[in-house]
Parts: C-alpha cells; sequence; structure tokens
C-alpha cells in the first residue's frame, strides 16, 4: 500500500521537531529514514503510527486519510527496537496476541501462527517463553507479531540495535529477503548508515527535522545533494578540504586542483571519497602530506595523510606499506570530485 506524507509538520510546544515533509512511498518499497538522534526520524514513524499526533499537514495510507485516525485503525504493524514481549506467554502465544484479540477462530490463528513461525525459523522455539531465547530470536518473535496480522504497511523502529554486529548482519539479510517475498511496504527508521544503504530501496536522509535527500542508495553515495549528505554517507566519511574555487581551480594553500566545475567561490570545500585517492610520490600528486596513522582493515589499508591544513583519508591496498612521518603525495580522482559552498553546504555543479 503507499503511504503519502503532505506538508506534515511536528511541534513539541514552541519548538518544531519536524519541518514541511513531503514523502510517497510507494507500494511494496522499502523505504527506509536515516538521520541522526534527533533528526526527527522516529517522530515521523510515530505520526504514522498514530502514535504521535500532527501539527500541520496529511497523511494517506493507500488514498485514506488517516491523519486523525486511531492507530488501531490504521492496518499499520509496528517492530519496536525494544521487542516489546509478553514475558509470561510463550512464543506461539506472543505472536497470536494480535489474533487473539481480534477473536479469529483457533484453527484459523493456529495455522497463521505456524506459517509466519516458518518464515521466520521460529518453529521449534513456539513452546519456549521470551526469557529463554536469544537476542536475534527475540527480535524474529517480534517480526512475527507483526507479520501475522498481515498489515498493509510494516513501520520499524530500529529494530536491530540492540543486537551484536555479527547478529544485525545476519538479520539484516533476513529482513531484505523476508520484505522481499511478502512485498509489504515498509518504512525503516535507523541512525545506521550500513543498515539504510544496504536494506532500502530508497533512503530519506532528515537532519534537523528537515528532508535533505530522497533517493536510492547508490544516488545518494554518488551525487550527494549537500555537503551534510556527502559527509554523513560513506565509511569512512568523505575527504573535504576548504579553500577557494577560481574559474574552474580550487586552491587550498599553495595547491591548485582543476575541478569540473566554473565559479567564483570565497569559501569552498572540496570533497573527494577515500577510494577514489591514491598514495603516491610527492612528485605525482595532487595534494603533499606526511603519513599520519596507518590501519589495516583487513580487504584494505586506510592510510590517513596530514597535509598543510586537513587530514585526509585515502584507501590503499592491503598490502601497502610505509612508516608514520613519511613524506607522501596524494592523487585525486578528477572524476570524482565535489564542489560546496562552505557557508551552506550547497552543491555547486
Amino acid at each position: 500500500m503507499t503511504v503519502r506524507l503532505e506538508k506534515v509538520a511536528k511541534f513539541f510546544g514552541s519548538v518544531r521537531v519536524l519541518h514541511e515533509l513531503d514523502l510517497d512511498v510507494k507500494e511494496g518499497e522499502f523505504l527506509v529514514l536515516l538521520g541522526a538522534s534527533g533528526s526527527g526520524k522516529t517522530t515521523a514513524l510515530r505520526m504514522i503510527a498514530g502514535l504521535e499526533t500532527v501539527s500541520s499537514g496529511m497523511i494517506t495510507i493507500a488514498g485514506r486519510d488517516v491523519t486523525n485516525v486511531l492507530p488501531k485503525n490504521r492496518d499499520v504493524a509496528m517492530v519496536f527496537q525494544s521487542y516489546a514481549l509478553y514475558p509470561h506467554k510463550t512464543v506461539g502465544e506472543n505472536i497470536g496476541y494480535p489474533l487473539k484479540v481480534r477473536r479469529l477462530p483457533k484453527s484459523e490463528m493456529e495455522a497463521r501462527i505456524k506459517d509466519v513461525a516458518d518464515q521466520v525459523q521460529l518453529t521449534p522455539y513456539l513452546e519456549r517463553y521470551p526469557r529463554q531465547l536469544s537476542g536475534g530470536q527475540r527480535q524474529r518473535v517480534a517480526l512475527a507479531r507483526a507479520m501475522v496480522r498481515r498489515p498493509k504497511v510494516f513501520l520499524m523502529d530500529e529494530p536491530l540495535s540492540n543486537l551484536d554486529a555479527k547478529l544485525r548482519g545476519h538479520m539484516r539479510a533476513e529482513l531484505k529477503h523476508m520484505q522481499h517475498d511478502l512485498g509489504i511496504t515498509t518504512i525503516y527508521v535507523t541512525h545506521d548508515q550500513i543498515e539504510a544503504m544496504t536494506l532500502a530501496d530508497r533512503v530519506a536522509l532528515l537532519e534537523g527535522g528537515k528532508l535533505q535527500q530522497l533517493d536510492t542508495p547508490a544516488n545518494i553515495y554518488n551525487d550527494p545533494a549537500n555537503l551534510f549528505v556527502a559527509q554523513f554517507i560513506g565509511s569512512p566519511p568523505m575527504n573535504c578540504v576548504r579553500g577557494t574555487l577560481d574559474g574552474n581551480l580550487f586552491i587550498a594553500g599553495g595547491t591548485k586542483i582543476r575541478v569540473p566545475v566554473m565559479g567564483k567561490v570565497a569559501e569552498a570545500v572540496l570533497g573527494v571519497r577515500p577510494e577514489d585517492c591514491a598514495v603516491t610520490a610527492p612528485e605525482d600528486a595532487d595534494m603533499n602530506g606526511n603519513v599520519y596513522a596507518i590501519e589495516l582493515i583487513g580487504d584494505h589499508t586506510l592510510v590517513t595523510v596530514k597535509t598543510e591544513s586537513d587530514m585526509l583519508t585515502v584507501k590503499a591496498a592491503k598490502d601497502f606499506s610505509a612508516k608514520v612521518g613519511n613524506a607522501v603525495g596524494v592523487r585525486l580522482s578528477k572524476d570524482h570530485l565535489y564542489l560546496f559552498e562552505a557557508e551552506d553546504g550547497v552543491r555547486l555543479r
């Protein structure tokens, strides 16, 4: 089902936590609301669920205005970070609780519980209690309880953040596969960019209650709308060098770099991702400096180079070797340079 937010704003007293937000979530889409703490993403999700009132604007689900409709009448299912399971009920009773509330016939309840338990690999645990389960199993119970209702929309608020890194990776794959199979429209909140990039069909990046960019993960990474997006997405983050733009030359200290943008900007920022840089001999470089730190990550080495005015991170080969303090150069890929205005972060194209 489609979900649409039209100019949705939220105030807590005199504090505006969400500016006029426009979102159009397509049927069957996996949309991720991404942002740091306080960006407004959870508030937006809770308004879609009906757990927060809307200060202004309109929310529609499947074309129906639900702005002032009670949560139980919106046909959405929410999965929380804290699992929110009943400790005195078995796994099967937890999963089946929404059906019990609706007073479905016992035979139909049992069939649907078994069906979703199979989908999330919980069949052997139906008689256990939440305290007898691991964190990943509990999260799967919470997902199964949402799935058993067959809602029009799944709403998920950081459901994997309580899990360890290995299990989180496994559950990401499970979630993606499950959502693809079920085809249910899903809106998912996270502060974790890896989660957003791997799960989403599209990502809505929020900051300060404002939508910064809404696009596919690939487009957000390769074509950031502004300096905030460029620095937020990517691990390690994009290198940012401050200087001036004069014609098609970016000037920082004694360095001049020809860039694919024309203009005259007194305070500009040149952005380049670590994988679009290479460590070279000083005479072959765009910028010179000294090795500040070397970190072997496994399949690559991160080399931090301290230049006259900045620190640059470069992704080098895993067998790269150098000593801290060595004089080196950094060459930048001219096809992957980004220019921004320093003051407001506007992308220069």
